[in-house]
């Protein structure tokens, strides 16, 4: 049993395999019509989507296969308190694979242990987002020619922005990488990933205007300000409109640069710059459908008619049961009855759900 919670779960051989045959897929969709005849893919959305959502169902659909769920939590027993391991062993019953998308941290982890067949982590809270990461590196890839000696400016939201902390975990594996981080003090890179991408051994810098990372990028990986993300509405007032992209600047970038966006935008791209043919932002968008069709047809395949009912194991020794506690109000472990999981790193314990430090560490 495979799942995707963390870009990082598949190698670097096996996330090339799911951009190769996304590529496939793209030569030849006829091919694949009838692939996941037969097979239901559940799509658990328990925070607004439009593209992550359409995407998926989109994918199961070309592929030959059907899709249930729902994109509203209220309309599920969610809402009469039901947690998360309890909905996907409902679920299970009814599907060969999920898709969930959550508003705390962790989530889609949790329902891995429990569903019994193949969970993907369509976006936790501010953690991660593993598909949008695919989506980004078959874009990179179809547009660049590939993955290495890349640099790569990631700008605005970098504190709660989930899909740049997956594209910088899984760039980080490629050699050459090079990332250029800009953004206002307040949305600085959490410290944890810092201390991800020194360990990987990635060239990183910090600047506060695009105007000085321009000339020297590859790529440029635009965020939006996200207001949900913001607990204090007056600190949202004071950084949203911290950077904004337009035609001026982008005469000062490379020819061969591409923007990129996972979107969606409010105003950090002008329309300006739409036209542009550096902006692969809606081309990422198509990619995205095929990068998920390639990953549903690979990971249904590796379960094969594998539909355990255990936990699927996910801990090894990095891990730890103990009475440290999370302060993330954001994290699964904050609502759910969970085990208070932790990982040992170079700096320390982080939750495993969420990578916060636990709260006798940050006192300390």
């Amino acid at each position: 049993m495979k799942h995707l919670i963390d870009p990082t779960d598949l190698t670097v051989a096996e996330t090339d395999g799911v951009l190769a045959l996304a590529e496939e897929i793209i030569a030849n969709r006829a091919k694949f019509a009838d692939a996941c005849r037969g097979r239901k893919l559940a799509t658990l959305f328990y925070e607004p989507s439009t593209r992550t959502r359409l995407s998926f169902t989109s994918a199961m659909l070309e592929l030959g296969g059907t899709v249930l769920g729902f994109s509203d939590a209220g309309s599920s027993s969610v809402s009469k308190g039901e947690t998360v391991a309890d909905t996907v062993r409902v679920v299970r019953c009814f599907a060969d694979i999920i898709a969930m998308r959550h508003f705390k941290e962790g989530a889609p982890l949790v329902a891995s242990q429990y569903a019994g067949i193949p969970v993907i982590n369509a976006g936790d809270g501010s953690h991660s987002h593993p598909t949008q990461t695919l989506t980004d590196l078959l874009t990179i890839k179809r547009e660049k020619g590939r993955l290495d000696r890349l640099t790569i400016g990631f700008c605005g939201d970098l504190k709660f922005g989930r899909t740049v902390h997956s594209l910088l975990r899984a760039m980080s594996r490629y050699e050459g990488t090079c990332a250029v981080l800009i953004s206002p003090e307040e949305l600085r890179l959490p410290e944890y990933m810092f201390g991800e991408l020194r360990a990987a051994g990635v060239e990183f810098r910090e600047v506060r205007t695009l105007e000085e990372a321009m000339p020297e990028l590859d790529i440029l990986y635009m965020t939006r300000v996200q207001k949900e993300r913001f607990a204090d509405a007056a600190e949202y007032e004071r950084v949203k409109d911290s950077y904004v992209l337009d035609a001026a600047k982008m005469r000062a970038a490379r020819e061969d640069m591409i923007v990129l966006h996972p979107l969606p935008r409010v105003n950090e791209i002008a329309r300006e710059v739409d036209n542009d043919p550096r902006a692969a932002y809606f081309r990422q968008v198509e990619n995205g459908k095929f990068v998920r069709m390639a990953l549903i047809y690979t990971l249904l395949q590796w379960a094969g008619g594998n539909r355990p009912f255990d936990r699927t194991p996910r801990f090894d020794g990095d891990f730890a049961v103990n009475e440290m506690r999370c302060p993330n109000n954001r994290c699964i472990s904050a609502t759910e009855d969970v085990d208070q999981l932790f990982r040992r790193t170079d700096e320390g314990w982080r939750c495993a759900y969420c990578e916060s430090r636990p709260a006798e560490e940050a006192r300390a």
